[in-house]
């Protein structure tokens, strides 16, 4: 089929476009079948195969073993079957393409987790604890919310929605259109193994080493790459590019993450916000720099905004991802 092959930018368009329709459709549906459920479930049982085989050797190097395998797991499963679809018909490659870029992006299902935690925090009365909006906001951040105040609730969930726009739209998005969308599937499995084993806790501390570190490096160019983009979506949650711009240059090494400082500051500046600060974790209470210190407290309208700010980067990214890939196959 003229112009519909396996890697060309017509493919991909289409593969993109199909795959942020279904993520629009069906979100991330709670079933254990999805991809990124099963990637959780298999990397749970290569953490428990890898400690048993390397009893005795360093915890990095089982870390390293799982972690390896995983990807050989994923990646191979994601390639045999993009080549297949591709090899039984055109169509059949486009759908399959879309289904591995679907199953990567999550922006569906970081809007609803962000718009439960505003319509609870609308719901409870002003001397009504938030009962209902720290147990929804607790499904999107590792912090302890157990007494979170509104604004608290407010600034972790414009946060998460800031950061998680890399995770789950940029990243994924980057890699499909510089390698393939089996490229998006890996990178799937790199940030899920790193949301299994990253943790800085006295179990995962050097078993979780590679996991952390490859996901650092996956996440590198697209979140500053992000951060401008964000800045110039500001005006459609009523924020200044200015500000963001500004926001993004000052405080985006302000942060524990190498990564996520640079869309949290642009988020911050967009929404004028402050973000960041002092954070309460299990194993007890992180020391952080405020980003955009002289912005406001955020509130459940802000919320709204980031969801905003969200959708407009996830558009804008996709399209600037696809013109060039279209580019980049013109010139080639």
């Amino acid at each position: 089929m003229n112009g519909l092959a396996a890697g060309s930018a017509p493919a991909f368009v289409l593969s993109l476009a199909a795959g942020l329709v279904l993520d629009l459709a069906l979100g991330d549906p709670p079933v254990r079948w999805h991809p990124v459920r099963l990637v959780g479930a298999l990397a749970a049982r290569t953490e428990t195969a890898a400690r048993g085989l390397s009893k005795g050797r360093a915890e990095r190097t089982a870390g390293a073993l799982a972690w390896a395998a995983v990807m050989a797991v994923c990646v191979g499963l994601a390639l045999a079957a993009s080549c297949l679809a591709w090899a039984a018909h055109p169509w059949a490659g486009v759908a399959a393409d879309a289904l591995l870029l679907w199953a990567s992006m999550a922006p569906t299902d970081l809007s609803r987790h962000a718009s439960r935690v505003q319509r609870a925090l609308l719901s409870a009365g002003p001397l009504d604890e938030p009962a209902a909006a720290r147990e929804a906001v607790s499904m999107m951040v590792g912090r302890d919310v157990s007494r979170a105040s509104r604004v608290d609730i407010s600034r972790a969930c414009v946060e998460s929605v800031a950061e998680s726009s890399v995770d789950g739209v940029c990243a994924p998005v980057f890699w499909g259109a510089l390698l393939g969308p089996w490229a998006a599937c890996a990178y799937r499995a790199v940030n899920t193994m790193d949301s299994m084993f990253g943790h800085k806790d006295q179990r995962y501390l050097r078993f979780g080493t590679v996991a952390a570190r490859a996901d650092d490096a996956a996440n590198f160019l697209p979140a500053r790459l992000s951060g401008p983009l964000i800045a110039l979506c500001a005006p459609v949650a009523g924020g200044s590019v200015t500000a963001s711009l500004n926001s993004l240059r000052r405080h985006r090494l302000e942060h524990a993450s190498p990564n996520a400082g640079h869309p949290e500051s642009a988020y911050a500046g967009a929404l004028g916000v402050r973000l960041g600060g002092p954070v309460t974790y299990a194993e007890g209470r992180a020391e952080r720099p405020w980003i955009y210190p002289g912005g406001r407290e955020p509130g459940a309208v802000d919320i709204a905004r980031a969801r905003r700010l969200l959708w407009a980067q996830t558009l804008a990214w996709c399209c600037l991802c696809a013109a060039a890939r279209c580019m980049v196959s013109v010139l080639a």
